[in-house]
């Protein structure tokens, strides 16, 4: 087994892990999002077992991460859970009464957490700043975000993106959560979303199109070179992905994990 296929199979094994955590922790919450979480785990899983930079003993000079679409929060806490970041104990707490862990991002709950986050749009241009901060005092740091393509609707997003070529902030990767389904239908039939490749490319952007469930594409965008610009890494994902149910199905943006629902997310999951 070669280097690239070794490291594939630990993001394998790590999202089906964190997926598991998310079953079990929307199941115990009641909580809505879990389509969400899974459509973008998979790219979450590949920063923080492939790419980010985050030694606590190095703390100061970590790569930052922000998820932009902070309602799928479930997602970033499982894998902050299986890096030892947060404990299983709080993990469980997820939406509970006393717990640590909200709905939606808050960095007050953990170090790991680098930004709070649930207006959409704000998480893309906060790492946006962050990226640029770094670079002018030149300190060799990247910033990561994931963004949605329903929040991809907001004006916000589209400010930053012709902003960020200007600054040269080549330290600054996006990645786009691309499933074509938000809360309430579908961002093609919404809005006039394609061309996207051009769209940024058009913008300034360095842009690369991958499986967002295949690790070995979403690792080679992540090291293909910037070539001086911001990156976006547009992956091309299908919402519930890896429960069959629950795979492209718009009412798992709100739907509940009831007892029998997690029971067969769980055997699915445990048959892969």
């Amino acid at each position: 087994m070669d280097n690239l296929e070794s490291e594939e199979k630990l993001i394998s094994t790590k999202a089906r892990e964190a997926r598991r955590l998310m079953i079990e922790i929307a199941n115990k919450s009641k909580s809505a999002h879990i389509g969400s979480s899974l459509s973008c785990v998979d790219m979450i899983t590949t920063l923080y077992f492939y790419k980010l930079r985050i030694d606590p003993k190095d703390w100061k000079n970590r790569d930052i991460f922000i998820l932009s679409k902070g309602h799928s929060a479930m997602a970033l806490y499982a894998n902050l859970t299986l890096r030892g970041f947060i404990s299983k104990p709080d993990l469980f707490q997820y939406l509970q009464n006393n717990g640590k862990l909200p709905a939606h991002l808050d960095r007050f709950t953990n170090k790991a957490i680098e930004a709070s986050v649930g207006s959409l749009g704000h998480g893309f241009n906060m790492g946006l700043g962050m990226a640029y901060v770094f670079k002018q005092k030149g300190e060799n740091r990247n910033v990561y975000s994931v963004i949605g393509d329903g929040e991809s609707q907001e004006g916000s997003i589209w400010e930053g993106a012709l902003f960020a070529p200007k600054l040269g902030i080549d330290n600054f990767t996006v990645l786009l959560d691309y499933n074509n389904l938000q809360g309430y239908g579908r961002p093609t039939e919404i809005c006039h979303y394609e061309p996207v490749r051009a769209k940024w490319e058009a913008f300034g952007w360095q842009v690369y199109e991958v499986g967002g469930h295949d690790y070995r594409q979403l690792i080679g965008a992540l090291d293909a070179p910037s070539n001086g610009k911001p990156k976006i890494i547009i992956a091309k994902t299908i919402k519930g992905k890896g429960v069959s149910f629950m795979e492209n199905e718009m009412k798992w943006h709100y739907f509940i994990v009831t007892d029998e629902f997690k029971k067969q997310a769980l055997e699915e999951l445990a048959a892969e």
